[in-house]
């Protein structure tokens, strides 16, 4: 009986084994893609906590420019993803100023994640040139055939230095001309005649591309703000091509305007107002919620000149989640009637009013 109940088993097991061989395995084709968007995701989270621990390490100054994005799906994906992880980092800040660094941190994590280009440097030394790239290689090419122009001018007075010797050697590379040829020198004169003419061709060069340059300017202002084009037309632009004004002076002057405390005539007539401002019912306490945060992000412009902190209102418009405790935090901050530095700093340019101004009065701030 025993051994009965065995072989039947042993029966059963075999071809349960058997039809378990045989029978094909259905696959999820789905499987590869959620294990790879798993990966993606976890690889985003490591790219996030790297960059927001960077951000915090680093000063306001030195924080990269982030560079304007394009509206596009893939990147508008990205930021999604992002959104609900800084939830956890969120939840733990202290303060406005860790806030805006977790911001930034997650901004610069998109920017790394779509592979779009960074500045190394800080935002501070990051001024780009006024000069167009063009014009700077002529200039360049201009420069180095003046430097060579007067090598091959030493030499045919006599001067044989080895340094000018090799370099007379390299203007003639490629040539069938040998320095000791008998007529060296007037090979030597028309070899500065075609450089002086290349110089001429491109000095030429550079004043028809700045006239392009300046009526397409003319064009597309005119298409734009035809009042400014007219103002730009009537008076010349003042450039600050000049001698800067002392930066001391400067400091000083705008100082005494924004820094000084201003002591207030307190005279008999403020008591009469106070008098009369007594009835008056006070203003409801503010009260700050997520929704005012929203709205007020939703009318800002997405890539206007940012503060001090570098991060546009584009970061604020994507990280939603961010919303909620920027109103508990601003709530708090009006509480307490105090601001950190961060918010009640910035950056100003002093714009000349006239040509050649060292007068720090004759200058315009645009903060």
């Amino acid at each position: 009986m025993w051994i009965g109940t065995d072989d039947n088993n042993n029966n059963n097991n075999t071809a349960n084994l058997d039809a378990a061989v045989n029978t094909p395995v259905v696959v999820d084709s789905n499987d590869d893609g959620t294990v790879a968007q798993e990966l993606e995701l976890e690889q985003m989270r490591s790219t996030l906590e790297e960059a927001i621990v960077e951000t915090r390490s680093t000063t306001l100054e030195n924080r990269p420019r982030l560079p304007r994005l394009a509206l596009s799906k893939r990147n508008r994906a990205v930021v999604r993803a992002l959104n609900p992880m800084l939830v956890t980092y969120l939840e733990a800040s202290r303060d406005l100023c860790d806030t805006d660094s977790i911001l930034f941190g997650a901004a610069l994590a998109v920017c790394r994640i779509i592979g779009a280009k960074l500045s190394t440097a800080g935002r501070a030394t990051g001024q780009s040139s006024a000069i167009p790239a063009w014009r700077i290689r002529i200039e360049e090419r201009i420069a180095k055939a003046r430097a060579l122009i007067g090598r091959l001018i030493c030499f045919r007075s006599g001067n044989t230095r080895p340094r000018i010797v090799r370099t007379v050697r390299m203007a003639f590379a490629g040539t069938n001309v040998s320095l000791s040829q008998p007529d060296i020198m007037q090979k030597l004169t028309e070899r500065i005649d075609d450089l002086k003419q290349r110089i001429a061709a491109w000095g030429k060069r550079i004043r028809r591309y700045t006239e392009r340059s300046t009526r397409f300017n003319k064009n597309r202002l005119f298409q734009s703000d035809q009042k400014r084009l007219y103002k730009s037309l009537q008076r010349p632009i003042v450039s600050g091509t000049g001698p800067a004004p002392n930066q001391a002076d400067m400091v000083a002057f705008w100082r005494s305007l924004w820094s000084e405390p201003v002591n207030h005539n307190e005279g008999p007539w403020t008591e009469v107002v106070a008098s009369q401002c007594a009835s008056i019912t006070p203003m409801d306490p503010v009260i700050i919620t997520p929704d005012d945060v929203a709205e007020a992000v939703r009318r800002a412009p997405n890539w206007k000149s940012p503060g001090l902190d570098g991060l546009h209102h584009y970061w604020l418009k994507g990280f939603m989640v961010c919303h909620s405790v920027l109103a508990r935090q601003f709530q708090e901050a009006l509480n307490q009637k105090s601001l950190p530095s961060l918010f009640t700093t910035g950056i100003t340019h002093l714009v000349p009013k006239d040509q050649g101004a060292t007068d720090p009065s004759k200058y315009r701030p645009i903060t």
